[in-house]
């Protein structure tokens, strides 16, 4: 269960719902919290205190500092999906899939889609802004006879998603370093770095621990270097554009081949399935889009601030995706030839084959690569506070452990390094089986696009009555976006347990079916073993929330802020 509030009170019943009202006008206004980067604290304006209002009536005491502003929330979210480094190391996909017209118009669609999914979760975050994301908002949304198991599905597919994905990001970095020095070569197409799997495993290793020390020993600076990265990616994409374009060492392909040609002939699946198959490199791109959520009680006013980054992340991530990829692929060379490569990653391919130099081609990926760093960072920070949040409410046996924050780093360091632990182990499979490993990046799209299905399937199917007072209401609009983020989940589940090419053998078989299998049956085997014993759900009931929101209306003139 969660920290208990002042006099111990929690909200985990109906009449409980008067504690919350007696917490929430109770609280001491003058007293604002100490916030870092030199934010200016608030008071009776309505900022963090109702914020911090709102979360008690939920049923939590705020135990992390509100330090980020919107743009350093949209930075952030940036940064988690780090176009263009996501697009750069699952260039395979899309090439094997159909080549230009399936890089291209691929992204173009899904970028579509999951706006209307960053927009849907929106429309919730600004009712439920909790670190608890999804999992809460199925809770609160769900009818009471199915709520518990529901909540603990999308908690554990959100944990499980956050993990995989933080894993499949570090050891992507991994993969794409090691093909950067391979550009560098002892005879053609023989790289200097045999990448041995003890030398890959090694190099995740250290980017890991990495990563989990800036983002437990820096928290405070993260905003900053968030900023930073904004900045770092646009020049990074100026030096990649103008130099691939105006070099192009071996000629440009024409605009009919480079938004036209689409030829599925290296997957072996039938055209328009092989389409969909490639469409895994933009969804692992923008499978972050809910991830952010996970910061909502790290943010000043996390009701407006978060849907916002969301949604408008999502608009800056297709512009900066198509700047970077339709150079790429006026540039690219023969599309059978990059997907007979046996590192499965074509970019340094393509970048060398224009530029001509291998050390041209390392100073153009390197901003990728410092990217990268940057991505796993922000995956890992994310990943941490959603696996505390449920921990926080008894989901995850042991959560005495690993719901505590640390008070000197302000950051749930016992969930970090616990995280930390299984990513590392399973890291070890990479040793048994690359593809088996692989399965992993399937697995996080697949079980984060579960967890942000849930809470709007449980809003369409209310009618999204709870949503009506939130204040980013997207009225008939929001129908429309639910029901494509629905659609999309539905096509997302079994389209990325496909295998990328057929015949089908061992060395390529995708695992993701079989590893979310397990995950589905072990989630729901351990909650009936455990769960339904220990866990009760989010300490908290509607009529808290409403009357946090009611108190905020009538404090804020009429109009809720938090």
């Amino acid at each position: 269960m969660a920290n208990p509030l002042p006099n111990k009170d929690t909200y985990a019943t109906q009449s409980d719902a008067f504690a919350a009202e007696n917490h929430l006008h109770s609280r001491n206004i003058g007293k604002e919290r100490n916030l870092s980067l030199g934010a200016k604290p608030l008071g009776d304006d309505g900022g963090h205190n109702s914020a911090d209002d709102l979360l008690e009536a939920m049923g939590y005491k705020a135990e992390l500092t509100r330090s980020r502003s919107t743009l350093q929330v949209a930075f952030m979210s940036f940064v988690l999906a780090s176009i263009p480094y996501g697009l750069a190391t699952t260039l395979y996909y899309p090439l094997v899939g159909g080549g230009p017209a399936d890089i291209i118009w691929g992204w173009v669609t899904v970028s579509l889609i999951i706006l209307c999914v960053a927009a849907s979760l929106g429309e919730i975050t600004s009712v439920y802004p909790t670190s608890g994301g999804v999992y809460y908002q199925t809770f609160m949304l769900a009818a009471p006879s199915y709520r518990l198991i529901m909540s603990w599905i999308c908690g554990w597919a959100f944990v499980v998603g956050n993990i995989t994905i933080t894993l499949a990001v570090n050891f992507g970095t991994t993969l794409f370093f090691a093909a950067c020095i391979n550009v560098f070569e002892t005879e053609p197409e023989v790289g200097i770095f045999a990448a041995e799997p003890y030398q890959i495993y090694l190099i995740f290793f250290a980017i890991t621990i990495l990563c989990n020390v800036v983002s437990a020993l820096g928290n405070k600076w993260l905003p900053y270097l968030d900023t930073f990265a904004i900045f770092w990616t646009f020049a990074g994409l100026i030096c990649i554009v103008v130099c691939v374009l105006a070099i192009a060492k071996n000629g440009r392909n024409d605009a009919a081949y480079v938004f036209g040609e689409f030829d599925p002939s290296n997957s072996g699946w039938p055209a328009g399935w092989s389409f969909c198959v490639g469409l895994l490199h933009a969804a692992y791109a923008t499978s972050s889009t809910g991830m952010i959520i996970s910061m909502c009680e790290e943010v000043q006013q996390p009701a407006t601030q978060v849907p916002k980054a969301m949604v408008g992340t999502i608009v800056l991530n297709t512009i900066a995706g198509l700047i970077f990829l339709i150079p790429l692929v006026f540039v690219m060379p023969d599309q059978a030839e990059l997907a007979a490569l046996v590192s499965a990653q074509p970019t340094p391919v393509i970048i060398k084959s224009a530029i001509g130099s291998s050390g041209g081609t390392i100073a153009l990926l390197l901003p990728l690569l410092v990217l990268a760093l940057f991505c796993g960072i922000g995956c890992t920070t994310a990943s941490s506070r959603c696996t505390w949040a449920f921990a926080r409410d008894g989901a995850i046996p042991g959560s005495k452990w690993w719901k505590q924050v640390n008070p000197k780093l302000d950051v749930p360091l016992n969930a970090m390094m616990m995280i930390m632990v299984v990513e590392l182990a399973l890291g070890l499979i990479y040793f048994g089986s690359s593809a088996a490993f692989n399965a992993f990046s399937g697995v996080g799209v697949i079980c984060l696009t579960l967890s942000y299905a849930c809470p709007i399937l449980m809003n369409v199917i209310t009618g999204r009555k709870q949503i009506a007072l939130g204040n980013f209401h997207l009225g008939k609009l929001g129908w429309f976006c639910n029901i494509v983020a629905l659609c999309w989940s539905a096509l997302a589940l079994p389209l990325f347990c496909m295998p990328t090419a057929i015949p089908v053998v061992p060395e390529y078989m995708n695992y993701a079916s079989v590893v979310f299998f397990a995950f589905f049956v072990v989630a729901t085997a351990w909650y009936f073993v455990w769960g339904k014993k220990n866990y009760q759900g989010p300490p908290t009931h509607e009529d808290a929330v409403l009357e946090a929101r009611r108190a905020s209306v009538i404090s804020h003139g009429g109009k809720a802020q938090f």
